[in-house]
């Protein structure tokens, strides 16, 4: 089996294991670096990778969205209309190459990614 095979299988195994709060902590961290290859790829001047990372990381936020339960706590609204802000601001980036754009976007992802990180920590770490 190929390293890359053995690497796909094992990335794999990892979503179909892991908890619901772990799958979103990994996809939070697949968006800041979504974002990040973004970003260093419109300084680099090269549009069409930029426009894959954007495209990928709007497919997330499009899942958070989706799953988002926005009635089973008070900050569900709030979560939704951020989520709503990204799509938009991702797009815009997209159309128009504007890095400025995707660094407002990770301003905002990269603390939230860390607050659900941690969340998932201190629930890991709570007694049953």
């Amino acid at each position: 089996m190929s390293t890359a095979s053995l690497r796909s299988r094992y990335l794999g195994d990892s979503v179909a294991t892991a908890s619901p709060q772990r799958i979103l902590v990994m996809l939070y961290d697949r968006l800041a670096l979504d974002l990040e290859r973004a970003e260093s790829a419109l300084v680099a001047g090269d549009r069409a990778e930029a426009g894959t990372q954007l495209q990928h990381a709007q497919d997330i936020v499009i899942e958070l969205r989706s799953s988002l339960k926005v009635d089973a706590w008070d900050g569900g609204p709030r979560l939704a209309a951020l989520y709503a802000w990204l799509l938009t601001e991702l797009v815009q980036a997209n159309v128009k190459g504007d890095r400025n754009r995707v660094g407002s976007a990770r301003k905002v992802v990269e603390p939230l990614r860390d607050a659900w990180r941690q969340a998932v920590a201190s629930l890991a770490s709570t007694p049953a």
